[in-house]
């Protein structure tokens, strides 16, 4: 059994909530927009699966790739910045999709807070909305599940926008 901290679109910070919502988190997934400084305080706190996103330079994507197939327990899972969502996937996730058939399908991107289940591809497909300060969410969010014969008590964290 794992618990799971989700986030994503940091924007080169980290805001106080990530310290205490994932305390108890045995690891952290980040699905791109995190900044160098981001990616280097989050590898102190926590064992970390991060992606780069589209603002970052080539600072962070020489550290971690643009998706991330893993696996966690007995769940195979997907990660990616610009992913989409059930029905309006990515072309190249599509294929990722099709071709590895993921449990569980996390990416970020939109700013916009969505956990869903995709009954066509049979996956979670989580975004965890943002966490930092730049875009237009005025609501930050993180996510927190547990992996253990299912996802479950799966958990939101939202606070204020600095």
């Amino acid at each position: 059994m794992l618990k799971i901290g989700i986030l994503s679109d940091t924007h080169g910070t980290i805001p106080q909530q990530v310290y205490t919502f994932f305390k108890d988190c045995d690891e952290l997934w980040h699905a791109g927009d995190i900044g160098p400084e981001v990616l280097h305080q989050l590898r102190l706190f926590k064992p970390i699966v991060a992606v780069y996103g589209n603002t970052d330079g080539m600072d962070v994507r020489l550290i971690v790739p643009q998706t991330q197939l893993f696996n966690r327990e007995k769940f195979k899972i997907l990660m990616t910045h610009i992913g989409g969502y059930p029905d309006h996937y990515e072309k190249q996730m599509l294929t990722i999709i099709n071709s590895e058939k993921p449990d569980i399908f996390v990416a970020g991107h939109s700013h916009i807070l969505r956990v869903m289940y995709d009954k066509t591809y049979n996956l979670l497909h989580i975004n965890p909305g943002a966490a930092g300060q730049q875009g237009f969410h005025r609501v930050s969010t993180l996510v927190r599940l547990t992996l253990d014969d299912k996802p479950k008590d799966l958990e939101i964290c939202e606070f204020p926008k600095y």
